[in-house]
C-alpha cells in the first residue's frame, strides 16, 4: 500500500457466515463518503463478493438439471462436486478486482475495493484461499477478519432466513448441517498465528485486525455506536499498521 493512498485500496473482508460482513458494507453504504473516509479511510467503494457467483452456478446448475443435462458446479444436494471450485471462485475474485483496474478504475486515492469471502477448513480454508490470491493484488490489500464462534454463526444464520429472497446477500441461509459440515472448522487461528499483526501469504506481509463480534453489534447495523466505534478503532489501526 502505498503512502500517497488517501483510503484502503483493498480491503479484503472475511469471517464465518453471518458473521457480520454484511452488515458491515451496509453500514458502510449508509455512511457519508466525508465521514467514511475521514473515519474509516474507506472511499467510494465496490463489492466484489462471490456469494453471487456461487448462487449463479446453483441457478445454472438447476436449468442444466430440467434440461436434462449434467451439472457443472454443484451436486444436487447443494454441494460443490470439485473442493477446488472453491479458489476458482478466488481467483474469480481477483480477476473481477484487476478489471476494474484495465476500465480505468483508480484505487487507494479515493476508491476501495472491498472483497469479501467465508471459507471453512473442509474446502480449504483461509490458507489454501489466500495462496490463489496474487502477490500484485495481496501488496495493496488489508485484512479485516470479523470474529464470531460457530454457535454464533448458526444463530444468525437462522436468524436472516428469507425463503423468498434465497439469493439475497443479506437474507441468504444455509441450512444448519450443510452449514456445520462446511464451517464448523475454521483454520484462522492456525493461518494467523505467526505474527499479531501480519499475514504471511508466500512472501507477502498482509496487514490484518480482527473485529470481535460474538457480542453481535453488527444486528439492527447503522444506529448502533458500537459498531462505529469499534470499526472505526479496528480501521485505524489497520490504516496505521498499513502505513508504519
Amino acid at each position: 500500500m502505498q503512502n500517497k493512498d488517501k483510503v484502503f485500496n483493498i480491503l479484503i473482508l472475511i469471517g464465518r457466515p453471518a458473521a457480520g460482513k454484511s452488515e458491515i458494507i451496509a453500514y458502510l453504504k449508509n455512511t457519508s463518503l466525508e465521514e467514511r473516509m475521514k473515519d474509516l479511510k474507506i472511499g467510494e467503494f465496490i463489492e466484489i463478493d462471490d456469494f453471487p457467483m456461487i448462487w449463479s452456478w446453483f441457478e445454472e446448475d438447476d436449468i442444466l438439471s430440467r434440461l436434462g443435462l449434467e451439472r457443472l458446479h454443484s451436486t444436487s444436494g447443494g454441494y460443490f462436486k470439485e473442493k477446488e471450485l472453491w479458489n476458482v471462485l478466488i481467483e474469480r475474485l481477483e480477476l473481477e478486482y484487476w478489471k476494474q483496474v484495465q476500465d480505468g478504475t483508480s484505487f487507494g486515492l479515493n476508491r476501495t475495493a472491498i472483497i469479501e469471502f467465508a471459507r471453512g477448513s473442509e474446502h480449504g480454508g483461509f490458507a489454501s484461499a489466500f495462496s490463489h490470491l496474487s502477490p500484485e493484488l495481496l501488496q495493496k490489500a488489508a485484512v479485516l477478519y470479523i470474529k464470531v464462534p460457530f454457535e454464533e454463526s448458526l444463530r444468525k444464520n437462522r436468524l436472516r432466513k428469507n425463503p423468498d429472497k434465497p439469493h439475497s446477500i443479506l437474507e441468504h441461509s444455509l441450512e444448519d448441517e450443510k452449514l456445520r459440515y462446511l464451517y464448523g472448522e475454521m483454520d484462522w487461528d492456525e493461518f494467523s498465528a505467526d505474527d499479531p499483526d501480519y499475514l504471511n501469504v508466500g512472501g507477502v506481509k498482509v496487514p490484518y485486525r480482527v473485529f470481535e463480534n460474538t457480542d453481535d453489534v453488527t444486528t439492527g447495523s447503522g444506529d448502533n455506536p458500537q459498531l462505529a466505534d469499534r470499526l472505526r478503532d479496528c480501521l485505524s489501526s489497520l490504516w496505521s499498521l498499513c502505513h508504519s
